[in-house]
């Protein structure tokens, strides 16, 4: 059947309400993040005891949601995705909630986030689930892009609205706000306009159904009749997973250590940082957006990104060596645009190399170990050389060396896979 001339359809609400659970679960991530330097202050930590402590309290969540994303995520796709993205936002955001009234010390708060991890865990698998169900594989860029928009909105809004959150609250009745507001948010919008799949009960038009179905593609039939697990066996899933890893490593250990390194490398006020961070961040939104147009209209995903990484490692390495507030912005900003281009072609990656029943458990496996070793890696890694030299400047360094890297196992596998 051929692909019926579609463009919009009642498939593209469901990204669009996707977005607004990630941007919640990404609020909830990315607080302490922000609230770390507040924290310190608190706790009267010097800057190697930030580096120290900070590391185990960024690492403890990426810890606990690798391992909820390989374990948890195949019997959540049994459960069903829906279902399991609504225990999902219900867990993290409880968790998120209770770093208020009980987040007292560092043994509490890590024991938090190790937690939150775990709630967090099953989330982003599901929506890849849910995604390849209801697109065909033309689409699947702009699809994923869109709800992974939310981790870019999230993180460019965040220092906005948390900063003065902070400022006016504390950090620790901040948690409370974000874990209440994100509940009531969220699940009611997927309890009500979220299915598992496209069907006419949930007003689907049959010409919409056709669309979808006759667009999943050639490959993805082809997928479903291999052995359920031999995604495990093939190398291209591996360099994936190995490009992930490098792309969390770089995302994390920006994500986690830019507001600190801004703070007390670069002498920016805390109160200041709102407005170059969401700066930096909504670069990323813009990147997602336009990547993921292209990675659909030239079905070259895994080149966008491999060049991606490659600016990005450039403009860092550039960006590490400027005081003046304006040039840092606007060389972290391009880095981050460039950056984007793997987060916009990523699950479309994935969701080509799996077999179409098993997306949720094999976007697991794949998220898990890419968080596990990436994210707690730019969390360790960065956090270990401030602690042991005292220089932000050599631990940001280490971001260069992950983007080269991701960007020469990308021109890798793209020799690898076919579209």
């Amino acid at each position: 059947m051929s692909l019926i001339a579609v463009t919009w359809g009642t498939r593209w609400r469901v990204p669009i309400i996707l977005a607004v659970t990630v941007f919640v679960n990404f609020l909830d991530r990315n607080n302490l993040a922000l609230a770390l330097p507040k924290i310190a202050q608190d706790f009267s930590w010097s800057d190697r005891e930030i580096g120290s402590h900070g590391e185990v309290l960024l690492a403890a969540f990426f810890l606990s949601y690798a391992l909820s994303n390989m374990l948890l995520s195949p019997l959540a796709e049994r459960f069903g995705p829906k279902r399991s993205v609504i225990v999902a936002i219900a867990a993290f955001s409880v968790f998120t909630f209770l770093s208020a009234p009980l987040g007292q010390s560092l043994i509490a708060l890590v024991i938090l986030r190790l937690l939150l991890g775990l709630g967090e865990g099953v989330h982003i698998p599901m929506l890849s689930a849910i995604t390849s169900r209801w697109f065909p594989v033309n689409e699947r860029s702009r699809a994923n892009a869109i709800w992974g928009v939310g981790i870019t909105l999230a993180t460019a809004v965040a220092p906005l609205l948390l900063i003065p959150l902070i400022q006016a609250l504390g950090w620790r009745p901040m948690f409370a706000v974000l874990g209440t507001v994100g509940m009531l948010c969220s699940i009611p919008l997927v309890w009500l306009w979220v299915e598992d799949a496209p069907d006419r009960k949930y007003g689907v038009s049959e010409t919409e159904l056709a669309y979808i179905h006759a667009g999943q593609g050639q490959v993805a039939q082809a997928l479903i009749q291999t052995p359920q697990l031999r995604y495990r066996r093939d190398r291209r899933f591996w360099l994936t997973v190995l490009g992930g890893t490098l792309n969390s490593f770089c995302a994390f250990g920006t994500l986690n250590w830019l507001p600190t390194y801004f703070n007390r490398a670069k002498g920016i006020d805390f109160e200041q940082l709102g407005w170059p961070l969401a700066l930096i961040f909504v670069a990323g939104i813009a990147g997602m957006l336009v990547m993921s147009y292209w990675g659909d209209k030239l079905q070259h995903r895994i080149r966008l990104a491999g060049i991606g990484f490659l600016v990005a490692g450039i403009m860092v390495y550039v960006a590490s060596s400027v005081n003046t507030v304006g040039l840092l912005v606007l060389f972290f900003a391009i880095a981050v645009f460039f950056q984007s281009a793997y987060g916009a072609q990523e699950y479309a990656i994935v969701q080509h190399l799996l077999p179409a029943d098993r997306v949720g458990a094999g976007t697991g496996l794949y998220n898990g170990l890419s968080v596990l070793l990436g994210g707690v890696g730019g969390s360790l890694i960065p956090g270990t050389i401030v602690a042991m030299t005292g220089s932000f400047d050599i631990a940001i360094l280490s971001i260069v060396a992950g983007a080269l890297l991701a960007s020469l196992t990308l021109f890798i596998l793209m020799r690898w896979v076919r579209y």
